[in-house]
């Protein structure tokens, strides 16, 4: 069954201590993840919390991607949400794999909105003008 979206959600364990808790290196490499994805980056805003760990968004025109860090246990958690056929999440994801470095990292990929609908019917924009 064809869907809207895709939503992986990762689960990052062993990463660099130090590159968790830099705010700005983090940032640079989601929005990395989605530009070697092929996304159309809108903009991105990452927070450092006193005294460690980093939360970040960035919006893309096909969804988001999202990560959220916990430098005192080496732990990310990361969710990439597209929409459409012309990008492709796991490409986000083997980025952000291979730039945390975790010595282990899990990986689940979920279908958003799998509609009762005909797949020629199903685009990411239909023309709401018909609907």
């Amino acid at each position: 069954m064809k869907s809207l979206g895709k939503h992986i959600v990762v689960e990052l364990y062993d990463c660099n201590h130090k590159t968790l808790n830099d705010h700005e290196k983090v940032q640079r490499l989601m929005v990395g993840a989605a530009k070697a994805a092929k996304a159309t980056v809108v903009t991105s805003e990452f927070h450092h919390f006193n005294p460690y760990g980093v939360s970040g968004a960035v919006i893309i025109a096909e969804s988001h991607l999202t990560i959220h860090t916990w430098p005192e246990y080496g732990y990310a958690a990361v969710d990439v949400f597209t929409c459409g056929e012309e990008v492709d999440p796991w490409v986000c994801v083997r980025e952000i794999v291979k730039a945390l470095a975790p010595k282990s990292h899990t990986a689940l990929e979920m279908r958003r909105g799998t509609l009762n609908l005909p797949s020629r019917d199903l685009k990411h924009k239909p023309d709401l003008a018909k609907v």
